[in-house]
């Protein structure tokens, strides 16, 4: 990708939709800080265009652009490297009301791998349900800007996430779009995981408001010289190494754990089920890059 194609594009797009309006700042690689809002006539801007979207409005889940597992779904899956106590389930994952729903389960399954679990739970992904590489994926793009409109659960032990990785199949780069742990609800944990010689992980926590009393907004925006993280249009960290930033396709996932080495396991306190609404999901990329990859 020439420097000269994503440094074209510099533009304040304020996005009014039918749900609540989010104002995203997109630019690249001449810009260093956001521009002032300008009028929502920009939303038409030709220049910008919205590669992915769903408002969660049909009747059930479209399969054509979200799996229900990782790439090593076997009837479930589960993320064994982070200690997670659940089988994520297929009907862990609904559609109701405009939104979309992971839940949280109490629920002992003897799941494909040999394991019992105490414990069932719901994810999606654009990525691929099969290991084979060759596959295609739902969804996957190199550069641009997601917004998702969440309501997290609180609870210990429970662990919503946003996330991206690589379309190879490899753990890093990942980009922690958000995740927050259920027994500080008010913290948003922001991460970069990247490979240089060694593994590596740079980040950010943020305290806000209690994030599972409402709905918040959670962004990115990725670009060549930069990552950028937004709660509810306000910048909070910036990743700025540019040598390390991912330059490969990655693709989407939004979980919600149950346990692991980082939150710990649920106590007797925790509410069973529990629910990671999703009003909607957006990713736009500058029409030059799309126009460069099509």
């Amino acid at each position: 990708m020439s420097s000269s194609i994503l440094a074209a594009a510099w533009v304040r797009i304020c996005y009014h939709a039918r749900k609540p309006v989010s104002c995203l700042c997109l630019w690249t690689m001449s810009c260093s800080s956001p521009a002032h809002p300008v009028d929502d006539a920009v939303f038409d801007d030709p220049e910008w265009i919205e590669v992915f979207v769903d408002d969660f409005d049909g009747e059930s889940l479209d399969r054509d652009r979200w799996t229900t597992c990782y790439w090593w779904d076997k009837e479930g899956c589960t993320n064994g490297t982070t200690g997670e106590l659940n089988w994520y389930q297929d009907d862990n994952v609904s559609i109701a009301d405009g939104t979309l729903r992971l839940e949280a389960r109490r629920r002992e399954i003897l799941a494909s791998d040999g394991r019992r679990y105490d414990y069932t739970s719901g994810i999606v992904t654009t990525g691929r349900n099969s290991w084979r590489i060759e596959r295609p994926l739902r969804f996957s793009f190199r550069y641009g800007y997601v917004e998702v409109r969440a309501k997290v659960p609180a609870g210990q032990g429970l662990w919503p996430a946003i996330w991206l990785l690589p379309t190879d199949h490899d753990i890093r780069p990942e980009i922690d779009v958000m995740e927050i742990l259920g027994h500080r609800p008010d913290r948003i944990e922001m991460n970069y995981h990247y490979t240089s010689g060694s593994a590596q992980n740079e980040g950010l926590n943020w305290d806000g408001p209690d994030f599972s009393a409402d709905w918040h907004r959670f962004a990115v925006e990725w670009r060549p010289d930069a990552i950028i993280w937004y709660v509810d249009d306000k910048e909070r960290w910036r990743f700025t190494k540019r040598a390390l930033i991912a330059d490969e396709p990655m693709y989407l996932l939004l979980n919600l754990a149950v346990g692991g080495d980082w939150p710990g396991p649920p106590d007797n306190e925790t509410v069973f089920p529990a629910l990671f609404e999703i009003d909607y999901v957006r990713i736009l990329q500058p029409k030059a890059l799309v126009d460069k990859s099509t």
